[in-house]
């Protein structure tokens, strides 16, 4: 049913719901919080030298907050039905289940749940990469225990499914109905209480490895276990928050500011600009005039970080806190990929168990971390196989000397590196490859050049300058790195099924739980990709020149994107960040 005149926006009410829930989380967890102003510190670092490497470009204080203000969320849910009104939730805010992750089967780092990520096609903003956890995962005795707890719940109040039923039914929601919802979300559905259930059960769990299953089973809602805001620089996010965090001193975080800050300066080229600020358009980018910083510049910014990160509000040895991650999960920092993510360990924090028998015991749990993320372009299914290898090669060399990034992280850092050259650093040569997905758009030079062009490659066709594109940036996850970062917050590094019978755990069984089907994310970029190259070669007068196979190809991958994403405009810097 269509939306009504009247109906709040459900872009605007995911925005105004990621708002509250990072008001909501900073309140819970104070190095939250603490950790966004680090990365405002840094991501302005960052902005400051990309402008003193490129004329005219300028990233206002506004801009850069909207920049930083992407958020991802992470929940884990116990019961099919939960599962089916968090789907039905996110609806609302025109957020769907995109890809299916099987952490029970992802090797050593396996987890007892199988999980989905929610967020718009088109606007993928903000995320919530939901699991559910899997009794089948258990020896039938525990399996009976953990459902005999789970079905006592109530996560969904029936003012929040009668507003989704409300919704359903009328296309939408009244801005009074939407903030309703909203504080659904914030009051109760993903809200930490500090209260939990059946200490016998918890300890039994977390004793048997199986710690994620504790913290879904034993507390009576999902509660955020993190929410991740967008870093400009990875490593010079990491490292401050080390620094500040007791973990390093100010001498080691200068080496490691000035090496991540001439890496990013080295490594910006116009591409990167457009990945990392979706509002520049191909004109503005053009527009920016070159200039070579010298070192004195890295230094001057570092000395400013020093500066400003010694303030007494950035002491976050004075909030409790389990440390940080000894290395980054994903790619090398220079290769342009899928995401980079990091976090600090997960909080421990008091918690009151309430027993069958009605009596309490007050304990400590530790499950909610402070992760971060840094995107790049979304890989190709050659990519994406060639990133497993690379990855699988570095993992194995990681396990003969686990301590090293610890010891001595530049060390680490170039070993790590070194198992990712196969790659390309740069989009075209990416793209040259067949590694990354990129839209693409005729250049008035193209226009004007229509009945001259005798190409239709369409790697010439863009260093003719006929076509310009652009990377599209993976909105995903990676399940090994979810998992990676899963374990080690825990402190347990992946479990073993205990039950008699190993399960399989397939799409198919989340997509019944969700009563409706799992986006594929790559058959939308891939759509995305195949859409405006169409429309590049019907522009420039290059469609009927095409082969038939390479045609119909184009047109069948075009075809599978959803109504909304093929009617969206091919360049994705036109979609406001």
């Amino acid at each position: 049913m269509p939306s009504r005149p009247n109906h709040a926006d459900p872009l605007e009410m995911q925005h105004r719901l990621f708002a509250e829930l990072s008001r909501m989380f900073g309140e819970e967890v104070p190095l939250y919080d603490k950790s966004l102003e680090v990365n405002a510190v840094c991501n302005r670092a960052v902005c400051d030298l990309l402008a003193l490497r490129y004329e005219g470009l300028h990233i206002s204080d506004e801009r850069l907050a909207k920049t930083s203000a992407e958020r991802h969320g992470a929940i884990r849910i116990g019961r099919a039905d939960e599962f089916r009104w968090i789907g039905r939730f996110f609806a609302r805010f025109a957020m769907e289940p995109h890809n299916f992750y099987a952490l029970t089967s992802v090797g050593a780092k396996s987890q007892p749940v199988i999980s989905t990520a929610f967020r718009s096609v088109t606007h993928p903003e903000h995320r919530v990469f939901s699991s559910l956890l899997r009794t089948d995962f258990f020896d039938s005795e525990t399996a009976q225990r953990l459902e005999g707890l789970l079905e006592g719940r109530r996560v969904f109040s029936d003012e929040a499914k009668a507003l989704i039923e409300k919704a359903e039914r009328e296309g939408g929601l009244c801005r009074e109905d939407a903030e309703a919802l909203i504080r659904e979300g914030t009051a109760r559905i993903f809200k930490w209480t500090g209260e939990a259930r059946d200490h016998g059960l918890y300890t039994h769990l977390c004793d048997s490895g199986f710690k994620i299953a504790a913290d879904i089973a034993c507390f009576g809602a999902h509660h955020l276990n993190h929410l991740t805001p967008n870093t400009l620089c990875m490593d010079l996010f990491t490292s401050a928050m080390k620094w500040r965090m007791g973990e390093i001193d100010a001498s080691r975080f200068r080496d490691r500011a000035h090496r991540a800050l001439e890496r990013t300066v080295q490594g910006a080229d116009r591409d990167t600009l457009r990945l990392l600020f979706k509002h520049l358009t191909r004109a503005d980018a053009a527009s920016f005039g070159d200039r070579t910083p010298g070192p004195e510049a890295v230094g001057d910014l570092v000395d400013r970080l020093v500066e400003q990160l010694s303030a007494p509000a950035f002491d976050l040895t004075t909030i409790d806190h389990n440390g940080f991650k000894d290395s980054t999960e994903g790619p090398s920092w220079d290769t342009p990929i899928l995401l980079r993510q990091d976090a600090y360990r997960a909080l421990s924090e008091r918690v009151l168990f309430t027993n069958n028998d009605g009596s309490t015991i007050e304990a400590v749990h530790t499950a909610r971390f402070g992760e971060i993320e840094q995107r790049a372009y979304a890989t190709t299914v050659a990519g994406r196989a060639m990133y497993d290898a690379c990855l699988a090669n570095a993992q194995r060399a990681e396990s003969d000397d686990p301590g090293l990034a610890h010891r001595d992280i530049e060390a680490y850092e170039n070993a790590y590196a070194s198992f990712f050259e196969r790659f390309p650093k740069t989009l075209p040569e990416l793209l040259e490859q067949g590694l990354v997905y990129a839209c693409y758009e005729p250049t008035d030079r193209g226009l004007a050049s229509r009945e001259s062009i005798e190409t239709t490659d369409l790697c010439e066709l863009v260093r003719l300058g006929y076509v310009a594109c652009e990377g599209l940036r993976y909105e995903d996850f990676l399940p090994v790195s979810a998992a990676g970062i899963f374990a080690s917050n825990l402190n347990q590094y992946g479990t073993r099924s205990t039950a008699q019978r190993i399960p399989t755990h397939t799409q198919d069984v989340l997509e019944e739980v969700l009563g409706r089907p799992i986006i594929d994310a790559d058959a939308v970029y891939r759509g995305m990709q195949a859409d405006s190259i169409l429309r590049t070669y019907e522009a420039l007068g290059l469609t009927d020149r095409l082969d038939a196979a390479t045609r119909e190809q184009l047109e069948a991958d075009g075809s599978a994107l959803p109504n909304d994403a093929a009617s969206t405009p091919t360049s994705v810097t036109e979609i406001e960040a």
